[in-house]
Parts: structure tokens; C-alpha cells; sequence
């Protein structure tokens, strides 16, 4: 593990958190999501798009800055398509 992937992950990890804290903010400056209005909720779901985006964000920073992302990618992977991937 090098610092700068830890630095990197730990950075991407704080643009995801800014998405979760400020999704009012996001949806005043950039709209309603369409798709997460009819899907995700009647009044708010363009919010929780905004907070399951930045929420998603986080684990991608936090997964880069310990290098689990590939043994993230590969369990999920085989849970999918059920075979192991080495």
C-alpha cells in the first residue's frame, strides 16, 4: 500500500461525503433526477439519488485507499457469475 493511493482514496472518500452532506444543495443547483423521482420516492428522490451516489462514492475511496478494491471486485464477481476467479 502506497501513500499516495491512501491519499487519493481518502480524497475520493471526502468528494463522495461532500455528495451525501450537500444533496440539498445539489438538487438546488442541478434538478430533480427524473428516474429517481418516479423510482426511488414521490417527494425526495432525487435526494437519496444524490446521497446513494456520494454513499457508493465513499466505499469506492475507502476500498482504493486500503487496496481492496480488487478483492472487492472479485467477490462480487464471484457472487454473480458463482465460479471462483482467482
Amino acid at each position: 500500500m502506497s501513500i499516495g493511493n491512501f491519499i487519493v482514496g481518502l480524497l475520493i472518500a471526502g468528494i463522495g461525503y461532500l455528495l451525501v452532506w450537500k444533496s440539498n444543495w445539489l438538487l438546488n443547483n442541478f434538478g430533480r433526477i427524473g428516474w429517481a423521482e418516479a423510482h426511488l420516492g414521490t417527494e425526495g428522490g432525487s435526494r437519496l439519488m444524490y446521497k446513494l451516489i456520494g454513499s457508493i462514492i465513499i466505499i469506492a475511496g475507502f476500498l482504493h485507499a486500503t487496496n481492496l478494491g480488487g478483492i472487492f471486485i472479485r467477490w462480487i464477481a464471484s457472487s454473480i457469475f458463482g465460479a471462483d476467479i482467482a
